[in-house]
This record gives C-alpha cells, sequence and structure tokens, in this order.
C-alpha cells in the first residue's frame, strides 16, 4: 500500500526541517519492504497569504482529504499579525479533519541533558493525551464596550454589577472567552488515552483538570473520565488538578503514565514536558483522527530569525515523521527511523546547537537517514 502524504513545509524553519524529516522518510522507504510513499507539497503559509491574501481554499481541504496523512513544519511569520496563520490554518486544519486528539510523546532519549537532576531516559518516558478541538479553543467570545456592543444586557448588567462598572465609559472594558467541553468529545479523548495505554503497555492513567475551580465545565469531565475508566478495570487512575501535575512533572515525572487532559491545560503542560525531555528540537506531536486524516509536525514554533541558517534541530520533525508512521500502521518503518535517532544520539557525533554542538540541520538528516539505511 502506498502512503499518501500531504506535506505543508510553512514559514521560518519548517521548509528546513521538514526536508530532513522527507529524507528520513526516503530512507526507511528504500529499506523496509512494503513501505512506500507519494508526497505532495502544498505552499501554504505566509508568502502565500502575503501574495495572494489567501490561507488554505476549500480546494486545499477537498486535495488534502484524499490524503492519508499530513506532515507539517511550522506556522509563523513577524509579517502576518499573530493568530492569522495559526488559526487560518492550523486550527481550521485540526477543526474540518475533527483532528479531536493531540498526543505527545515525552520522552527523554539517550545522551540528551535533562533539567532536572538526577532524572535520565528512564525517568522520562511518558504520553500527554490532549483532547483537540474543545474548551477555550472553540471560539467563543468576545470584547464588550460602550452602546455599539453586541453583547446581551444581561451579561453587561453582571458585570457592571460585579466589578463596578461603566461599559458605557471609555476607560471600561472586558473582554470574555467561553470554554466548552462536551460529553462526546471528552469521552472520545479519554477513551483513546485508556486504549492508548493498554496499547503500549501503561499501567496508569492521570486525568488532569481545574474541576475545584472551574467544576462546570470539569467537573463534566471528571464525570466522563470515570464512567470510561469501569471499562478499563486492570488500568489504574487518579485525578490532578494542573497546577499540582506541573509541580509533580518536575519532581517526579517517573510517576506518569499516559496522561489526559483538557484542550487548554494540555497546551500548556507539554511545553513543559518538551522541557523535561531536552527542547523543544526534540519534542514532536500528532493532530490524530483515528478515522480520518491526521497531521504531524513538530511542537516548536518556526524561529523565522533563525531560517535559512541550516542550525536548526530537525529531530523534533522526524520523530513527527515517525509517530506519524506508526499511526498509519507501517511499525516496521516508524520503529527503525526511532532506533536510528536513538544510535546518533547514543553516539553523540552529531549534535545541533540546542543540544550542546555545532552540526548544521542537514547533517543531523544525513546521519539520522544513514542509519535508517545501514539498520
Amino acid at each position: 500500500m502506498t502512503q499518501k502524504i500531504g506535506v505543508i513545509p510553512g514559514d521560518g524553519i519548517g521548509p528546513e526541517v521538514i526536508r530532513e524529516g522527507i529524507k528520513v522518510l526516503e530512507a526507511a522507504e528504500d529499506v523496509v519492504d512494503g513501505f512506500k510513499m507519494d508526497l505532495e507539497e502544498f505552499n501554504y503559509g505566509a508568502d502565500r497569504y502575503l501574495e495572494e491574501a489567501e490561507l488554505i481554499p476549500e480546494e486545499g481541504f477537498e486535495r488534502l482529504s484524499k490524503k492519508d496523512a499530513i506532515y507539517l513544519g511550522a506556522l509563523g511569520d513577524p509579517r502576518v499579525p499573530t493568530g492569522v496563520l495559526e488559526q487560518g490554518i492550523l486550527l481550521n486544519l485540526r477543526f474540518y479533519f475533527d483532528q479531536y486528539i493531540n498526543l505527545r510523546p515525552v520522552k527523554l532519549y539517550p545522551n540528551i541533558p535533562c533539567p532536572l537532576a538526577g532524572k535520565g531516559p528512564e525517568d522520562v518516558d511518558f504520553y500527554v493525551v490532549r483532547e483537540n478541538t474543545e474548551d477555550f479553543y472553540v471560539a467563543l467570545g468576545g470584547r464588550v464596550k460602550g452602546k455599539k456592543s453586541e453583547q446581551l444586557e444581561i451579561s453587561r448588567s453582571i458585570y457592571e454589577a460585579k466589578f463596578d462598572l461603566d461599559l458605557e465609559a471609555d476607560a471600561d472594558e472586558i473582554a470574555y472567552q467561553i470554554g466548552v467541553i462536551s460529553r462526546k468529545g471528552a469521552e472520545r479523548a479519554i477513551r483513546f488515552a485508556f486504549e492508548l495505554a493498554e496499547d503500549k503497555g501503561r499501567e496508569r492513567v492521570t486525568s488532569v483538570d481545574k474541576a475545584n475551580v472551574l467544576s462546570h465545565v470539569y467537573g463534566l469531565w471528571r464525570e466522563v473520565f470515570e464512567d470510561v475508566s469501569k471499562e478499563y478495570p486492570d488500568i489504574e487512575t487518579e485525578f490532578s488538578f494542573v497546577d499540582a501535575v506541573t509541580m509533580w512533572f518536575v519532581k517526579t515525572p517517573e510517576w506518569y503514565q499516559t496522561v489526559v487532559t483538557p484542550n487548554m491545560f494540555g497546551d500548556i503542560i507539554t511545553d513543559l514536558g518538551a522541557m523535561i525531555q531536552g527542547g523543544l528540537g526534540l519534542a514532536p506531536g500528532g493532530n490524530i483522527n483515528p478515522e480520518g486524516v491526521s497531521m504531524f509536525e513538530p511542537i516548536h514554533g518556526s524561529a523565522p530569525k533563525h531560517a535559512g541558517e541550516n542550525r536548526a534541530n530537525p529531530l523534533a520533525t522526524i520523530l513527527a515523521g515517525q509517530m506519524m508512521l506508526s499511526q498509519l500502521g507501517e511499525r516496521e518503518a516508524a520503529d527503525r527511523i526511532e532506533q536510528a535517532v536513538i544510535d546518533v544520539l547514543k553516539e553523540g557525533k552529531v549534535r545541533t546547537y540546542d543540544i550542546g554542538g555545532d552540526s548544521t540541520t542537514s547533517a543531523m538528516g544525513d546521519a539520522v537517514a544513514e542509519k535508517v539505511r545501514v539498520g
């Protein structure tokens, strides 16, 4: 079977790291029997937006819907207002393809220094399953000021009374964002986490929320977690508030095996996880629809000031490609790529600047590709 993959290099260092990711995927294609790819590039990003005032046309979504997966470099450019590319491309893709899971492996690889004293690869190896289409990312909200506001009068009166505001005055203004958790959205994310734990041989699933304060929205999340957990009696469960989990990630990362969390908290704690595993240059992520088109990317940004320097670490992108192959069922190719990354890091001869070396982006890609080929 040929895997049809849409490639979006994106902005900044995106084209450089995605080039190395493809180099490694092609090396796996050369040596793994039965693994074939059909790659098609899509030039969605800042340049297209500035030239054509277009993000992703409907025709682009239709073409991408015919792919088995999407491989993304990075998005973001200082020439474009913050949020335009991220929301117009990244979030639109997530919602269009209902990629309701954001999966982040937090894994410390050999010969990578951990910022936590005394912690090694045996201590940092867990997954964060982040619900990816609800919570405070559903774009329900606005700003309220003056007579022309479209906000309901009852809400205006509540805020004026609660905070002693006069929203007709120039000085007083409010902004609000509504978080939404649905039973269906919570259930499918939580069930994915339990299924992942079973598949990976993990014995514990930790649910992260803030139900002690935001009880309406996260109280439902807790109820669903308890209901789903009954179907997996052999897996230990626990609850943790998000502020506490940030503390325990640092103190005892070895405790965690599989973590499941609503969207906003997952967005935050996965960056903490990236630092624990040695930095953003080593942190891949997947936006997953288990029944549809999924998208895989490094979780770092586009780093436009480093674009064209050939010094960014491509390992997060290479590992995102490895995640993509695993999700597509190409386990042999995926395992071969991850082992190649481990072997290169163990040798320590090729290291980019962020992990203490001076190797180039392309040199790291070449090293991993060569390990893939030789096995």
